[in-house]
């Protein structure tokens, strides 16, 4: 494999791939953002992806000169692919990389696309900017394929090298050369799709099936709140069967499962086709934070507890457990539905940047020796470190040990639950 690889966009699926090659190539990682490049290169990756063994390892130059792209011949961009206030694809991030890598690219070169878009995006979106940018021809001077990103922020067991590669390219030829780039670092092999479009749609399925199915447990756990049933138990008791999926209510957010289906959607009814099974996952599990903090302020009348002026302690802000990523957590529409009751709310987060959670959401994070004592607790987000302490933790969290506590994950033992505690969960 005789190529010089270049990778754009270094977060949370740029820098492992770039890392994965730079442990047997010399490679160059792109990035616009000054901070991550300055922690990189002094071997600091503050998304926690990569160690700093591993970075240690690899054979990275971490730049954000956009001239080191020249020297590169196969070049790979993992940019975040977001969504509007609409809820409509944002391909800016998308866009502007095309533009800097067409401005980059000299014949023969190789561009592969990893982020998440639309069926159809690579080749009526990024192409044409290449060629413009570029004055060359996709398919004749350079070439195009699309092999989508399969990583799992905070998984440490299914990384980029062992999670089967879906690759695929304008020519028969060029797969083989992506098949061949890919299988040099990726352990778990690769999957020759036939197509770019193939492919696309291939990795927009993959996290709206599993939206649809979070979406089916949550359905679940509003119906079975009414009657009065423990959803934990009912799936706990359905898991003895040997095919039945392991699905848990719970918030949806992050950069993935929250945002594909969007993608999926917007491009069906560019074409004049609704769905139906899919925004109506959608709606489901974005109306699942109102519905907690409805849940929490029924739990608080019942208890005689006044509402207006009550302090709620939010434990956790990222979009899922042991990961420091903000992006898309669902925890804040918990949070904005609270202080639209009057509530006053006070958020923690072992994980978060303090800058990062005023600069995105407008939140103060406070340390937990900060924590005002209060009359109820969210605990949203099961980081190891809170899992560790157990129950023990709502001693001075809560007044006097005493209050509601709203597991939303259905992580804390509910055997244990003191009696001084009222426990909610999904």
């Amino acid at each position: 494999m005789d190529r010089k690889i270049g990778v754009v966009g270094l977060g949370y699926v740029g820098l492992p791939v770039a890392v994965a090659f730079g442990k047997q190539h010399d490679i160059v990682g792109f990035d616009i953002n000054k901070h991550r490049i300055e922690t990189l290169n002094k071997g600091i990756d503050f998304t926690n992806e990569v160690s700093e063994e591993e970075l240690a390892q690899s054979s990275v130059n971490f730049t954000m000169d956009k001239e080191n792209l020249k020297e590169c011949d196969f070049i790979i961009v993992a940019v975040p692919t977001p969504i509007n206030e609409n809820k409509q694809p944002d391909l800016t991030p998308l866009m502007k990389s095309s533009q800097t890598v067409g401005e980059s690219l000299s014949e023969g070169t190789i561009v592969v696309f990893e982020s998440t878009v639309y069926p159809g995006a690579t080749e009526e979106v990024c192409i044409p900017i290449l060629e413009n940018a570029s004055g060359l021809k996709a398919g004749t001077d350079f070439f195009v394929g699309y092999s989508p990103e399969r990583i799992n922020p905070g998984d440490k067991k299914h990384t980029f090298t062992t999670i089967t590669k879906v690759v695929s390219g304008q020519t028969p030829e060029v797969l083989d050369t992506i098949a061949e780039v890919y299988e040099s670092v990726v352990d778990a092999g690769v999957h020759k799709a036939s197509t770019i479009k193939v492919a696309e749609a291939a990795k927009v399925i993959e996290n709206t099936q599993r939206d649809l199915n979070i979406a089916l447990m949550n359905e679940l756990s509003l119906i079975f709140d009414k009657l009065d049933i423990d959803t934990n138990e009912v799936l706990e008791a359905a898991g003895t069967k040997w095919n039945f999926l392991p699905f848990s209510p719970g918030l949806v957010g992050g950069h993935c499962i929250g945002v594909d289906p969007y993608y999926l959607t917007h491009k069906a009814e560019s074409i004049g086709y609704h769905p139906e099974i899919i925004l109506a996952g959608r709606r489901i599990n974005d109306g699942m934070g109102k519905y907690i903090a409805t849940s929490l302020v029924k739990e608080m009348i019942h208890k005689n507890l006044p509402v207006q002026g009550a302090r709620v302690t939010v434990m956790g802000l990222t979009f899922k457990e042991n990961v420091p990523d903000l992006r898309n957590s669902r925890v804040i529409d918990v949070i904005k539905e609270l202080e639209d009751f009057g509530v006053e709310v006070q958020v923690t987060d072992p994980w978060a940047e303090k800058h990062e959670a005023k600069e995105e959401y407008g939140v103060n994070l406070y340390d937990e020796s900060e924590l005002k004592p209060s009359d109820a607790v969210v605990f949203a987000v099961p980081h190891s470190e809170y899992i560790d302490q157990g129950w023990s933790q709502f001693d001075s969290i809560l007044k006097h040990g005493k209050g509601i506590v709203i597991d939303i994950k259905g992580r804390l033992e509910k055997e244990a639950c003191p009696e001084s505690i009222t426990l909610w969960r999904l």
